[in-house]
């Protein structure tokens, strides 16, 4: 048998990592070259994946073009991207421009080499943005309406991929995720950075502490990247051509209640103190996504909220940071 070729952009990142563990974890041969600025700081070895990494900057056609013809994979796993909203903000032009740049570096890469490789782009919840109440869940038929400049960017990249279905009949299935949570998440968003908060409230001995946040009347909905690693291996096999999949629980949490929880699980009280710098000029109140059209897929949800959390935690306290 043939070993199948996954290209993951990002590979470094949070979901990167998840989902090379996770094609380890099935047991069967896959070659896979990973694609980021920087090599992720802690290698692992695999029986079972045939790793190669390679530096390369995105926004250079010529380099890009260059490693998917020499590489030629059967699938790509687009996930990279300057994901956090509160940079897009802050750095506008640069968070818009590099996230469809690089998309359309890719895509155009495909097209010229003619590859027949199916591609992945993940998008966000964040184009949806505010809606009524009344019309939670959010469905994929839904209107978008991004509130940030991140939000702008993956309604651009998903614009762009339909009309490379449409106009050049390139395999592109895409996504719009939920927040997800999980091991190995940067510090910068809000449950890394609750759980980097009260690790160092026990490492210290401390069962009070004051814990800076933003927004905790925001209500998400989050998926553990486990279950979002399966659900993206799952689309690049068998979703639809062009169709875009809601990646999420079907249940939203409010982070108040998050942060209390995962206090519990602490033994530690704490007071908040509210950060200005971290709410966002257009936070969206209340995101809770239908995972339906993904569930007819096979798919469906196995990690608690719970166990995420106390993962998470774990984490953290095994970590030097």
């Amino acid at each position: 048998m043939v070993a199948k070729r996954y290209l993951i952009t990002g590979s470094s990142g949070f979901v990167g990592q998840h989902f090379i563990g996770f094609l380890e974890k099935q047991g069967n041969p896959v070659t896979v070259l990973g694609l980021d600025c920087q090599l992720a700081s802690r290698q692992r070895a695999f029986k079972h994946v045939r790793f190669s990494f390679k530096k390369v900057d995105l926004q250079n056609f010529a380099k890009v073009k260059r490693t998917l013809g020499g590489f030629r994979p059967d699938y790509l796993l687009h996930l990279a991207s300057f994901s956090s909203i509160s940079f897009s903000w802050q750095h506008p032009q640069l968070s818009f421009q590099n996230n469809t740049s690089i998309f359309l570096n890719l895509l155009e890469a495909v097209r010229q080499l003619k590859l027949t490789t199916r591609i992945l782009v993940v998008g966000s919840a964040e184009e949806y943005g505010r809606v009524n109440a009344a019309n939670l869940p959010l469905r994929e038929t839904f209107p978008l309406n991004p509130p940030s400049p991140y939000a702008c960017a993956k309604v651009a990249q998903e614009l762009l991929a339909k009309i490379y279905v449409q106009g050049f009949g390139l395999k592109i299935v895409l996504t719009r995720s939920f927040n997800h949570l999980g091991p190995g998440q940067k510090g910068v968003f809000a449950i890394p950075s609750f759980a980097r908060q009260l690790i160092s409230f026990k490492k210290r001995h401390r069962s009070h502490g004051q814990l800076v946040a933003g927004n905790l009347s925001s209500v998400r909905d989050f998926v553990d990247v486990r279950d979002v690693v399966r659900a993206y291996d799952l689309l690049l096999k068998r979703g639809r051509n062009g169709e875009v999949y809601n990646v999420c629980s079907g249940t939203g949490t409010p982070l108040k209640g998050i942060l209390e929880k995962m206090a519990g699980l602490c033994g530690v009280k704490v007071t908040v103190k509210v950060d200005a710098r971290l709410i966002r000029p257009t936070d969206v109140p209340v995101t809770i996504g239908y995972p339906g059209k993904l569930k007819k897929l096979g798919w469906a949800p196995t990690i608690s909220l719970e166990k995420s959390l106390r993962d998470v935690l774990a984490s953290w306290a095994s970590s030097d940071g």
